[in-house]
């Protein structure tokens, strides 16, 4: 009998043993110890394209079935096939595509979850965060942080979408949720659209302690615009060549702190020139991509994809990534990095 080999006697008698203790609610850990302290990552989450085109089409149909209002959230989720029931792009993410329809008002709430909205479609609507609304436009980067009261809007007369990102996976890990409704439809205006970018979007901010410094401490910008998150791209471009695993990128960064925007989200953008190829990298964190502008592929892992502007990728716990641009290649990225490093768990490797 080879060592450590159990004989028939002893599995007979330890599954007995088993048996027996399971009313008391206890479980041997030799049994299952591999599968819970793995020597790399086993994500259950599956590498994963969606195609804008087709979403886009279920979502609009959704519309003419639902209103916002009935809906509260009129939103597809992207659940990954992975993780079918789990509402949940990775282990530790949420993604979703919002549909607002001309006159429409998603109502005001908060929540415990943090929120990103990536806008996809459209131009004119608004999400407002404790009474200030962010006038959105394609590609723009809008913030609801946990706890802070939102509403969204479209005064336009074309539908507005754009993709959610929540980290409701885990805050339902931890059991920590808490959710409340307005009783008003909007929050009541509190400043001029736009406050928050023209006092803490400048790489300035008010002095603390002074009436002008309005916004919560910990978080006190909430909207980046394309117009502004774009041209950096292309000015990191003009200064040097790409990093050989993640071409140029820039991190999206929250000005109290010069850390991730969110507690628990973090998020970048990457510019890869044409004709040029990432070497190897892989990340412990879990990452939502969607193409801005232009084509290319994705390796991840063993699957090969072809990316067109506004598809989006799951991009599971690491899975070696190799990009490559056919045309000049724009991505946005959030990723659950930010948990991760307060909780000591992130590594990468490039390869």
């Amino acid at each position: 009998m080879a060592q450590g080999a159990l004989s028939n006697d002893q599995q007979t008698q330890l599954g007995a043993l088993y048996a027996e203790m399971a009313p008391a609610s206890l479980a041997p850990l030799w049994e299952v110890l591999a599968a819970l302290v793995t020597p790399e990552p086993t994500s259950p989450a599956r590498v994963h394209r969606w195609r804008y085109d087709v979403a886009r089409d279920y979502l609009l149909r959704a519309g003419d079935l639902i209103s916002a209002a009935q809906a509260e959230r009129r939103v597809l989720i992207l659940e990954n096939p992975g993780m079918p029931g789990a509402a949940s792009i990775t282990t530790s993410l949420y993604a979703g595509l919002q549909l607002i329809l001309p006159g429409e008002v998603a109502p005001c709430h908060r929540h415990s979850q943090c929120a990103l909205r990536f806008v996809m479609e459209g131009e004119g609507a608004f999400t407002a965060v404790d009474g200030e609304k962010a006038v959105m436009r394609p590609f723009d980067l809008v913030l609801t942080p946990g706890g802070q009261w939102h509403d969204h809007g479209n005064p336009t007369d074309r539908p507005m979408i754009w993709l959610d990102g929540l980290d409701i996976p885990t805050v339902r890990h931890f059991d920590a949720s808490f959710a409340e409704k307005l009783d008003e439809e909007a929050h009541p205006p509190t400043v001029a659209p736009g406050d928050s970018l023209n006092r803490y979007g400048r790489n300035l901010r008010p002095l603390k302690g002074s009436s002008a410094d309005r916004r919560p401490a910990h978080q006190p910008l909430f909207h980046y615009p394309y117009a502004e998150w774009r041209p950096a791209l292309d000015a990191l471009a003009a200064a040097g060549d790409p990093d050989p695993h993640l071409g140029h990128a820039l991190e999206f960064l929250n000005p109290a702190d010069g850390g991730a925007i969110m507690a628990t989200i973090s998020a970048h953008v990457r510019l890869l020139p044409a004709g040029f190829e990432t070497k190897p990298r892989r990340s412990t964190d879990g990452t939502v991509m969607v193409v801005v502008e232009g084509r290319g592929q994705a390796r991840i892992g063993d699957e090969t994809l072809g990316l067109a502007p506004r598809d989006v990728v799951a991009i599971p716990s690491w899975k070696e990534v190799v990009l490559s641009a056919d045309s000049d290649l724009v991505l946005f990225a959030y990723s659950d990095k930010a948990c991760q490093q307060k909780l000591g768990l992130y590594r990468e490797e490039n390869g």
